[in-house]
């Protein structure tokens, strides 16, 4: 097969964990779309390329992040830099159960300005050339309106020439002004996606289904090719053109968790190499199940090579 081009859209935050104490930190680099990245081109043949497309800043953490990302072998031509605006931070500590705590300071980071001109316009030239496109509905939460908009016409019209389009929930109600505009983007999402990635926590917790059944009804009649639909310890499902498949796989149980930070996007990033090197959803299914258990018996959202 020829080789692909895959583009990975959302932004990168700078992350701080906090120790014990809470008076000191780690920094490290994360964010949904950038983890899926890392396991994609980790799982794919090398002959494919994929590619990071954000925008960051100017400053020192900016440039330190490119070389992270770019030390993953991902292509980070298409990081455009903001001249002002810098990454969005969060910080990891723990509450006085042991439960881990978020902060963010994200509302005026340079990765909400991604394909917006000077002039508010959109400019989606940098996605041009590409096979796949990967993004979640945290890019669409942080992105303006008319910008989301645009980007979901640009895939409607990418996906007439053969372009593939992978998309996850991934469901953060803090991001959203208002529920009904996330479920309206979300939905539209489903309807043009190649491979969805939803979450069944994430899916019932945006559309208020019932219950699993429910859920899987709802993303059933969006009718995708294909998505794959994370359940945890219930293991993964598949929905062909609408249609639940059973599946012969056999999921193990988690026996360690330490961190279930980016299980989900391991997950997404195991599965679509499998899926775009033509493997059997079965094999994708037990590929993106058996990362998450990895990943989630290491500490944080990118475990060692």
């Amino acid at each position: 097969m020829k080789p692909l081009k895959i583009a990975c859209i959302g932004e990168a935050m700078i992350e701080l964990s906090l120790d014990e104490s809470g008076r000191q930190a780690g920094i490290g680099f994360a964010g949904d779309a950038l983890n899926t990245a890392i396991y994609l081109k980790r799982c794919l043949s090398p002959d494919h390329q994929v590619y990071f497309n954000s925008r960051l800043g100017q400053d020192n953490f900016s440039s330190v992040m490119i070389e992270y990302i770019e030390a993953e072998n991902i292509d980070c031509s298409f990081v455009s830099k903001h001249e002002s605006r810098s990454p969005g931070i969060y910080a990891i500590s723990k509450d006085h159960t042991g439960d881990r705590v978020f902060s963010y300071w994200r509302e005026n980071s340079a990765a909400r300005t991604l394909f917006s001109t000077e002039q508010g316009d959109a400019d989606f030239t940098s996605l041009e050339g590409m096979d796949v496109v990967y993004l979640s509905a945290i890019t669409f939460a942080i992105l303006p309106v008319n910008i989301v908009m645009s980007l979901l016409d640009w895939i409607e019209e990418s996906r007439k020439k053969g372009v593939r389009f992978a998309f996850d929930s991934n469901y953060r109600p803090h991001l959203w002004s208002d529920k009904k505009i996330a479920q309206q983007v979300v939905a539209c999402a489903w309807k043009l996606c190649d491979i969805g990635l939803p979450s069944i926590d994430d899916e019932m917790a945006l559309f208020a289904d019932d219950c699993e059944a429910a859920a899987l009804e709802r993303l059933s009649s969006y009718a995708a090719p294909l998505m794959a639909v994370k359940r945890g310890a219930s293991g993964p499902l598949a929905i062909l053109n609408g249609q639940q498949q059973s599946s012969e796989a056999v999921f193990n149980k988690a026996t360690k968790i330490v961190d279930t930070t980016s299980a989900g996007d391991s997950f997404n990033g195991a599965f679509l190499a499998a899926i775009l090197e033509r493997k059997s959803i079965d094999e994708a299914l037990l590929a993106g199940h058996n990362i998450a258990l990895n990943v989630i018996a290491h500490q944080g959202a990118i475990i060692p090579k």
